[in-house]
């Protein structure tokens, strides 16, 4: 097993090489950053050397080497906004966008779960089928749309939550969470509610496929026979089974919320790394999008590292070479 990890983490190297090669090309599709640098009256002069300080005279070979060497060390070069280091930038929003995606997935599994497996024990009944009409309407969602209707009913027209903000934060530890009082919760829970709708229509008819699946095997036949509860067919054999789809999905999904947050960011003015993200791409500010980038590629790849890991730990029959 240990061979096979190596050789996992040597795939996710050439993964995070690959990926900061397309990222490095992409550079120049974002624009020229000596134009937003350099005031409109500046001479050619001026401009080339802003050009020459940036590096951006070298060829583009040289100029990826020197990038990669300076990825190597989380150095991505200052902001052009604030002239902060870039990594500096996205990890100080990175608590925001953690606790925002921690929340919707935990919300998601706790409710999306439950709702799967009953509609996968009864498929035939109203509850059930009404579940999966709720589940496909989840799914189906623009998501930006479901935060604006949360936003118009519960903070426009109820008053219940704030429309957008982070709220009240303290300190825990080294890093600013705003989960631990109700004025940051109150500011949470409408941002975590749009993301967790899709995810949970997600979970939701991944859990039912998962029961389904289960329910005709020996395994589930054998524990009835022997007379165990239905509480403990359900709770032990049933559950343990199911648990290895929900984990791989829930796993990848949750990588996903915390790099693809940007729509449910930019609605409710929540200061973490996606709306970073879209501010940075507006004023042109690139070491602080490469670095984002580079960030999001690298988190990614080792969390499909984990869930495969993961994945073997709860099905053994599965080997992460492939074979079973």
């Amino acid at each position: 097993m240990l061979l096979t990890i190596i050789r996992r983490l040597l795939q996710t190297v050439l993964v995070v090489l690959v990926m900061s090669a397309l990222v490095f090309a992409g550079l120049y599709l974002v624009g020229d950053p000596v134009a937003m640098l350099a005031s409109p009256e500046a001479t050619d002069a001026q401009r080339a050397l802003i050009r020459q300080s940036l590096g951006l005279h070298l060829p583009l070979w040289h100029q990826y080497f020197i990038f990669l060497g300076k990825a190597a060390l989380l150095d991505f070069g200052n902001s052009f906004l604030t002239g902060e280091p870039a990594m500096r930038l996205i990890l100080e929003r990175m608590p925001a966008t953690l606790e925002l995606a921690t929340l919707a997935m935990l919300s998601s599994m706790l409710i999306g779960v439950p709702l799967g497996i009953y509609a996968g024990l009864k498929p035939h009944t109203i509850k059930a089928r009404s579940i999966m009409t709720g589940s496909v309407l989840g799914f189906s969602l623009p998501n930006f749309w479901v935060g604006l209707m949360l936003i118009m009913l519960f903070a426009v027209m109820l008053g219940w939550f704030p429309a957008g903000g982070r709220g009240t934060v303290q300190w825990v530890g080294p890093v600013q969470l705003s989960i631990f009082n109700w004025d940051g919760l109150q500011s949470l829970i409408l941002p975590a509610a749009t993301i967790a709708v899709a995810k949970c229509a997600l979970i939701i008819r991944v859990t039912r496929a998962a029961t389904r699946e289960c329910l005709p095997q020996d395994y589930i036949k054998y524990a009835r026979a022997k007379g165990l509860s239905d509480g403990r067919v359900l709770g032990v054999h049933l559950l343990k089974n199911i648990l290895i789809p929900i984990v791989t999905i829930g796993g990848l999904e949750y990588g996903q919320v915390i790099a693809f947050a940007v729509v449910t960011e930019t609605v409710f003015s929540w200061p973490g790394m996606g709306k970073l993200l879209i501010d940075s791409i507006i004023t042109l500010d690139r070491p602080v999008v490469v670095a984002y980038l580079m960030l999001t590629v690298v988190f990614l790849a080792l969390l499909n590292l984990v869930v495969d890991i993961a994945y073997t730990i709860l099905d053994p029959r599965v080997r992460l070479g492939g074979g079973a």
